[in-house]
């Protein structure tokens, strides 16, 4: 996983608008970097099929086929729907050093990736579920 550290995000808003549009837990996950309790969030056990979308902005971020259960507690996707879906930053927060998931297009802090994942990939992105909407898959397979 690369560090694209240094690239700004295309849709900026202020904090006021963000606090307006994302309820409070989506708000303190997505622009406060915060994290869910494991096991508690509602896509932590989803099985259904479809396209996990950015909850801020909107943008497809994960088919479900790429997701499976890490036993972490949280969702976790082996990639993402492509390489510019996501962004990742160098995160030296809580005395370690992890690979920030953001989302390119709003910023959003969506969670953590890993290189202990399964093959075919080796990577583990675990996401917050407040971070995610999961929408039905379009008719031309997106």
């Amino acid at each position: 996983m690369a560090d694209k550290s240094g690239s700004r995000p295309s849709l900026q808003r202020s904090d006021a608008e963000w606090r307006e549009l994302l309820t409070d837990e989506q708000y303190r996950v997505c622009r406060q970097k915060g994290t869910e309790m494991a096991f508690s969030g509602r896509y932590t056990d989803c099985h259904d099929d479809g396209v996990y979308h950015c909850v801020c902005c909107d943008r497809p971020l994960y088919d479900a086929v790429a997701k499976y259960d890490s036993g972490s507690g949280w969702p976790s996707f082996r990639q993402a729907v492509s390489e510019e879906a996501v962004h990742f930053e160098r995160d030296t927060s809580l005395h370690m050093t992890r690979t920030e998931v953001l989302c390119p297009h709003c910023g959003a802090h969506l969670g953590h990736a890993f290189d202990d994942g399964p093959a075919p990939t080796g990577q583990r992105h675990c996401i917050n579920s407040a971070a995610l909407e999961l929408k039905p898959r379009d008719d031309d397979g997106a």
